[in-house]
Formats: structure tokens, C-alpha cells, sequence
């Protein structure tokens, strides 16, 4: 398998909670690096361009609003296989259906406020990291 860096975003309802520790040492038992980790505030602009994707959703809106309601944690992570890994160590979207153990069915509280995002894509993952970091941040 190659090595692959995916992005990480702790969401607000988490590190409201104070789970950034709790949840790294989830990201870090499932074997994932994490390379590259910044705390920060997204404007809405920030949270518009990083959910473009997502514009012309009924829910883009709430999401915008939700993403810059309080401080996020943005990370690289980096593994064998790492955009599958993390998807598996974050659990479902819907923490309802998410397997026991994983980031969302311990600390999400609800769909929406489900305390993580990762790419889906290792495309995706290259345009995430791209518009969250600058080169000389991520130190593998």
C-alpha cells in the first residue's frame, strides 16, 4: 500500500467539548501520523470556499453557519491507505449508525454535529489539504 495524507477537521461541537485530545488519540491508536494540526476560527467566507461543493444543498447554509460557529481543529494525517483509515476510525455520518468505537458513535452528538470531518477521495483529500495548508506547515 502507498502512504497517503488525508484532511482532518475537528468540527466546533467538538472542540467545544474540549475532545481534541480524546479524538487525536483515536486518530493516533488507528495508526494515522498526524502531520500537519492548526486550531482556528473559519470566516464564512473560509467555510463557503471549503464547502463549495455543497452550494446549491438545502443544508449548505447550516453547514456554513454551524463550521464558523466556534473554533476548528484542521489536521493532515498520513498512513498507509489513510483516506479509508480515517473514514473506518470516524464511523458513519450519522453517529446512529456508526460503529462502536469510532470518533462519531463515541462523541458526536448529533448528524449534524458530528464532531469530524475526513476526504472521501484521495483527490479530494489533495484539494482539502491544498486550501488549509501552505506547503511549509505540513512536516511528515
Amino acid at each position: 500500500m502507498a502512504t497517503e495524507r488525508t484532511l482532518s477537521i475537528i468540527k466546533p461541537d467538538a472542540t467545544r467539548r474540549n475532545l481534541t485530545g480524546a479524538i487525536n488519540a483515536m486518530i493516533e491508536g488507528a495508526g494515522l501520523r498526524i502531520i500537519a494540526q492548526k486550531r482556528t476560527k473559519w470566516s464564512k467566507a473560509d467555510a463557503e470556499a471549503f464547502y463549495a461543493v455543497h452550494r446549491e444543498r438545502p443544508f449548505f447554509n447550516d453547514l456554513v453557519a454551524f463550521m464558523t460557529s466556534g473554533p476548528i481543529v484542521i489536521q493532515v494525517l498520513e498512513a498507509d491507505n489513510a483516506v479509508q483509515r480515517y473514514r473506518d476510525v470516524m464511523g458513519a455520518t450519522n453517529p446512529a449508525n456508526a460503529a462502536v468505537g469510532t470518533i462519531r458513535k463515541v462523541h458526536a452528538e448529533s448528524i449534524e454535529a458530528n464532531s469530524v470531518h475526513g476526504s472521501d477521495s484521495v483527490e479530494n483529500a489533495k484539494k482539502e489539504i491544498d486550501l488549509c495548508f501552505k506547503p511549509a506547515e505540513i512536516v511528515g
